[in-house]
């Protein structure tokens, strides 16, 4: 397997130095790209999963209310998260093969943010993308990179869905209530109760659909990004 190339021109995942500035940036970039584009659809989710129903919850309306701010948070937010996310991976090297690649991931994922979606999409990622490459016999182009990131987060966003709709229940919940104590294991009960695995289930469709298409750009505009960095990084004088 090729774990090296000349020139990056769209080969991903070669990682020869740490890079942490382009880590930085292309985190960034690709932080912003992601809530530009599937901001509305992250709204539409929400007001899925609301107790008061769809409509009540506003339906269509105003389904862009909040993306300005949102992307210009974003920026900072994923450049943390890469930067960490790579410092991490780089101070614990190890071997491609060795079968604790997928614990490195996960403390690297949970040392840039300490959620269960992170910890189940990273590690798969990087998995996928290693599999990949194992059976081209190279590493992979952004575009390759990308598409493993879409099934990962597609995979991640089923899993996790319970937890989104209990997230969901605890913000949206009338002030005094049970569910609006935060206990997670209480809202899901209460979900079940009322409406049982349908219920903790709902809008897990939108919600694949809108953090595979998310993984898609997310990873792959991070990893483009990065690798043209990094290659004018290597033309410089």
């Amino acid at each position: 397997m090729r774990t090296s190339t000349d020139s990056l021109g769209g080969v991903c995942g070669a990682m020869d130095r740490p890079g942490f500035t382009a880590s930085l940036v292309a985190g960034g970039v690709a932080g912003v790209a992601v809530d530009l584009i599937l901001f509305p659809l992250d709204t539409i989710k929400t007001r899925l999963q609301s107790p008061q129903g769809f409509n009540k919850a506003g339906g269509f309306r105003g389904i862009y209310a909040g993306v300005p701010s949102a992307a210009i948070g974003s920026f900072p937010n994923a450049a943390a998260f890469f930067i960490t996310y790579e410092y991490v991976k780089w101070l614990w090297h190890t071997d491609s093969s060795s079968y604790l690649m997928p614990v490195k991931h996960m403390l690297a994922a949970s040392a840039g943010e300490v959620i269960p979606f992170s910890l189940v999409q990273f590690p798969l990622w990087e998995s996928l993308k290693a599999l990949w490459s194992w059976r081209q016999d190279h590493v992979v182009d952004c575009w390759q990179s990308a598409v493993c990131g879409a099934f990962a987060g597609g995979f991640a966003a089923a899993v996790t869905t319970p937890l989104d709709v209990a997230k969901t229940r605890i913000m949206l919940a009338k002030a005094g209530s049970s569910t609006a104590s935060g206990n997670v294991l209480s809202a899901l009960h209460g979900v079940w109760r009322t409406h049982g695995l349908s219920g903790l289930f709902a809008g897990v469709f939108p919600r694949m659909a809108a953090i595979s298409l998310g993984g898609f750009i997310f990873l792959g505009a991070y990893e483009q990004t990065r690798s043209l960095l990094l290659e004018l990084g290597r033309e410089r004088p």
